[in-house]
């Protein structure tokens, strides 16, 4: 057990270290830079040429989702995650060796070139995310934290991170195995997560851009706005259009979905009425034996 907590220790110290460092010294290789550089770029998209004019410039929840921008990207990784992350993967690597598994990579693919490395780490993640995203509407207890995301009613780029801390939990536990088996450790990440923090963010933005083709293979807000429409059409009981960065799963398996132009339809779900409003409540929501609908 002391090995654990020493463990558990560390992760906090590194991930307190990491985190001033972002803080204090600035650079072109820091997560914090990006997201902010990447939200000011939408920003101002959405302010000169904004997809739904009506919309305020602050929208309804801009600060609350400005908070949850920062809280998941780095916060809940300070408070417990990133320690508590750190002891479940020793927990789960001591217990396959002690039945004589060393070694979880299945594919070896260190020796490939970088791009074809980092793309095979893209499509994977994506689709295991793709199918994560669709558990998180299936599973009634799941659906009560994504409730949390589906609880934006104006759109725009910072909606993206708002989302229950429950929620990294669900996706880097089904992450972790497929990743793992193909060699990827979280050093591989930064890349491929800032493309797709950047498409995330175009994905909820009030701006509107006509990709052509390459709609059917990049998910877009004309395409994600659908997902979060108040109301799902019929025969689309548990949602539809679950495509984090890219559309393509759910042209493939029959998931996608716009039946029109989306500019102004209602978002949210039934009874958004009496969500929570606050973070804290929304924090608490799925965990106190709330409600299911």
């Amino acid at each position: 057990m002391q090995k654990y907590g020493e463990i558990f220790l560390d992760g906090y110290r590194n991930y307190a270290n990491y985190l001033w460092a972002e803080l204090t010294h600035p650079h072109w290789g820091s997560y914090l830079v990006w997201l902010v550089v990447i939200s000011l770029f939408f920003f101002v998209l959405e302010v000169l040429r904004p997809w739904r004019p009506n919309q305020p410039r602050f929208r309804k929840d801009f600060w609350l989702d400005a908070f949850y921008m920062f809280f998941n990207f780095f916060f809940f990784s300070l408070l417990i995650y990133n320690a508590a992350s750190d002891v479940v993967v020793t927990l789960f690597r001591d217990l396959l060796r002690s039945v004589g598994v060393e070694n979880l990579v299945a594919i070896e693919i260190q020796s490939w070139p970088g791009w074809l490395q980092l793309l095979t780490l893209f499509v994977v993640r994506d689709f295991v995310q793709w199918n994560t995203h669709r558990l998180l509407h299936r599973v009634p207890f799941l659906w009560e934290f994504h409730k949390v995301h589906h609880s934006v009613e104006q759109m725009g780029f910072a909606a993206h991170l708002r989302y229950h801390w429950m929620e990294t939990v669900a996706y880097r536990t089904l992450e972790y195995i497929p990743l793992a088996m193909i060699g990827f450790g979280i050093d591989d990440f930064f890349v491929v997560h800032i493309f797709t923090l950047a498409v995330g963010h175009f994905n909820h933005s009030n701006w509107r851009l006509n990709l052509g083709p390459l709609k059917y293979l990049f998910n877009n807000p004309q395409m994600h706005i659908w997902h979060h429409v108040k109301e799902w059409p019929e025969g689309r009981d548990h949602g539809m259009n679950f495509g984090l960065t890219l559309s393509v799963w759910d042209y493939l398996f029959g998931t996608a979905c716009i039946p029109e132009d989306g500019r102004d339809i209602e978002l949210g779900f039934p009874g958004i009425e009496t969500f929570p409003k606050t973070f804290v409540g929304q924090s608490l929501h799925g965990i106190r034996g709330s409600d299911r609908d």
